[in-house]
């Protein structure tokens, strides 16, 4: 059986951190340096193989990306690897943007 990701809408995903989720942004560094959603923890698609240890526990965890392909590989590597409670954020960084949720800089 899969393990279980569910894919959050950008006001379901603000609701999860505003209850304590942790929210992991998986862009790449310069898609970071243009913008982001304030409180998120950057680990980049690239690094989260070898850094995944240093990512805190969590009972719920939200990924981010651009659009929502990263994020949803990552959220699926975590879940496989034993992790519960992942979730995706549909739509990616834009879709968070165009909802007029908080964010600083631009989409890059």
């Amino acid at each position: 059986m899969e393990p279980e990701v569910e894919d959050v809408a950008p006001e379901e995903a603000a609701a999860l951190v505003a209850a304590g989720a942790l929210l992991v942004d998986v862009r790449e560094q310069d898609e970071w340096d243009a913008g982001r959603i304030e409180g998120a923890l950057h680990f980049p698609l690239s690094t989260l193989q070898a850094r995944w240890q240093e990512l805190p526990d969590a009972d719920r965890t939200v990924f981010v990306c651009r659009s929502g392909g990263r994020s949803m590989m990552a959220a699926e590597a975590f879940a496989a690897a034993g992790r519960t409670g992942c979730a995706n954020l549909m739509g990616g960084a834009q879709a968070w943007a165009a909802a007029g949720r908080p964010f600083t800089g631009r989409v890059a």
